[in-house]
């Protein structure tokens, strides 16, 4: 369902000061709040019409804060273009839905970026089954449409051209071999998912590079507290300081939209290992966590 929050105000840009997605029209998946928000507004303010698509469209109707119509107004605000699009990506035709506005609104999309995310941290002995099924469509079955889609309806395959970034997390990579200790934290569906994600990336990948089309993956270096991650806990006991910003997230996803394609596609990676790689300023963060100071997973490694 399109939402009218198209923006009207004129960039704040130079004319002659052109961002790196200037012409270009990017879909951003969960863009309600979190890591998806701030992807959306950083591409925006490279100068991007982004379709911000969630499930939330107004603030105060989702448990957690952060809303579609608070995502638009933020880019807005900073003379940014963007609409909001309210959409379910576990539903194939809601899917279709979120492309087809993008291409009645601004045209075909040029990048997309998976970001979507449905999360419960219980224990296999105990996950309902809908459950199950729910998070599974989201987090995998989600980007396997909007990939599809994009590369067909939505024209990367025709015009040779298009990146596709889906975000994974460092779950991925799992507890290793036992002896164990602790019940395992209830996390095993969403490593699983995201390492599904992440072997996803490399096939499909391999499947459009002939098209010129990039597919990468990325995760999270440290820990980000996003409303989410505050919501499970998932701070709790940990120094804020072995943490990231979504700004940091943001910027990684923005190189692995803009690299080259032979530079990048077919990565599995990390926040800060990517962009120290690359030399991209990190607002005089040391580089630090997974990829940089820790392994990542073993598709990381390939």
């Amino acid at each position: 369902m399109l939402i009218n929050t198209k923006s009207q105000h004129p960039t704040k840009r130079l004319e002659n000061d052109m961002g790196k997605l200037d012409g270009k029209v990017a879909i951003v998946t969960g863009a309600s709040r979190g890591i998806g928000a701030a992807i959306a507004e950083c591409f925006a303010a490279e100068g991007a019409k982004v379709i911000a698509t969630a499930r939330t469209v107004q603030e105060g109707t989702h448990p957690l804060p952060g809303s579609l119509e608070m995502t638009i107004k933020n880019i807005r605000d900073a003379g940014g273009e963007a609409t909001a699009v309210a959409g379910n990506v576990s539903e194939y035709e809601e899917c279709a839905g979120i492309v087809q506005s993008c291409i009645d609104t601004y045209g075909q999309p040029d990048v997309l970026v998976n970001n979507a995310a449905l999360t419960y941290f219980i224990p296999v002995k105990d996950f309902p089954v809908r459950r199950w099924l729910r998070s599974t469509a989201v987090n995998f079955h989600g980007p396997f449409y909007m990939s599809q889609l994009c590369l067909n309806e939505g024209g990367m395959i025709e015009r040779s051209s298009g990146a596709i970034v889906n975000v994974s997390s460092a779950a991925a990579i799992g507890p290793g071999r036992g002896p164990y200790e602790g019940d395992g934290g209830g996390g095993t569906l969403y490593g699983a998912e995201k390492a599904a994600l992440e072997r996803f990336t490399q096939g499909l990948a391999s499947e459009v590079h002939q098209h010129g089309i990039s597919v990468t993956c990325y995760s999270p270096s440290q820990i980000v507290p996003t409303p989410g991650v505050v919501h499970h806990r998932l701070m709790e006991g940990r120094d804020p300081n072995d943490s990231e910003s979504v700004e940091i997230m943001a910027q990684a996803a923005l190189l692995l939209a803009t690299e080259p394609l032979d530079k990048v596609s077919g990565r599995v990676t990390y926040s800060q290992e990517i962009l120290k790689e690359f030399g991209w300023d990190m607002g005089g963060k040391e580089p630090a966590g997974t990829g940089v100071t820790s392994p990542g997973s073993g598709y990381s490694q390939i």
